[in-house]
């Protein structure tokens, strides 16, 4: 066995965001725009890119180790890998995303069952024709390339199922949701063989855990402020935090450091709480990880 690790990087609208997940987690990676072979500072790593539907098959077939893709891109192709941890945040391209049956608003169509003879679009079709194959439906599933929604609105097909946040692109496009097949959102995966493989699976687990620690780190904030002894659990109970906050005594004087990781969103409401009940030296920095 090797003790390179052939890791996939996700080619596309996950491309930046994994990359900077990976920075925050301690590995440098940097693209060129002439190759799929990102390099990473790391010698016991070898990346490559590839695009997101196709991650899974290669990671199946050994061609690589270990990558990121969505849950609905191992569905698609019923891939048979190991699924390392879900990688959920805050950023827009890697908050969870549902696949559901649309169609127009006029429509009389309200849940699978009624497409029986009906034509569907959509991007997952090896998904798509399975689901309606177990249920017994029979339905004519083609491949969308793109604009899958105008192709419902313009009535080239009876049905789309497509992948939505919010489902306000489908609702412009004058259709309406009528089922919700599935949620999905990116996974770390692993080929089973080098999963077994002590040396990679080591490294596996290493990007797995650190990336988490990255993702648990997401909309957090250190706080640290210095607090006169009368007033110190007045400011500790008023400071949130994972378990309890650090306090530790000031040299040679009646004065406490207290330190805190809070949600970034209520900084603004509690700094100046903080100020009106004695605390001083308030310091508000950002974090890369929060591991363990």
């Amino acid at each position: 066995m090797t003790d390179i690790l052939k890791l996939g990087i996700p080619k596309g609208s996950l491309e930046s965001s994994t990359i900077d997940l990976f920075k925050k987690a301690g590995w440098k990676i940097t693209t060129s725009s002439r190759s799929y072979f990102p390099s990473i500072d790391d010698p016991s790593i070898r990346c490559m890119l590839v695009r997101a539907q196709e991650m899974a098959r290669y990671v199946e077939a050994g061609t690589l180790d270990a990558g990121i893709t969505g849950k609905d891109w191992i569905m698609e192709n019923n891939s048979d890998v190991e699924v390392i941890d879900d990688l959920v945040y805050s950023k827009a391209s890697f908050q969870p995303t549902k696949w559901v049956l649309a169609v127009p608003h006029d429509s009389p169509i309200k849940r699978p069952e009624d497409l029986h003879g009906k034509r569907v679009a959509t991007e997952l079709v090896g998904y798509t024709k399975r689901y309606f194959a177990e249920r017994g439906i029979k339905v004519d599933v083609e491949f969308s390339w793109g604009a899958t929604e105008a192709k419902a609105a313009e009535g080239l097909v009876d049905a789309i199922i497509e992948v939505t946040e919010s489902g306000s692109t489908i609702r412009a496009h004058g259709l309406k949701i009528v089922w919700e097949l599935f949620t999905s959102n990116p996974q770390i995966i692993a080929n089973r063989a080098a999963w077994q493989d002590p040396v990679r699976r080591e490294k596996i687990e290493q990007i797995a855990l650190l990336l988490k620690g990255a993702l648990s780190a997401e909309a957090k904030v250190g706080i640290k402020m210095n607090v006169p002894k009368e007033r110190l659990d007045t400011i500790v109970g008023m400071v949130p935090s994972l378990t309890a906050p650090t306090v530790s005594p000031l040299y040679k004087t009646e004065w406490f450091a207290v330190e805190s990781i809070i949600s970034e969103d209520i900084v603004r409401e509690l700094i100046p709480k903080l100020i009106k009940h004695g605390a001083v030296g308030i310091i508000e920095y950002p974090l890369n990880k929060i591991v363990g």
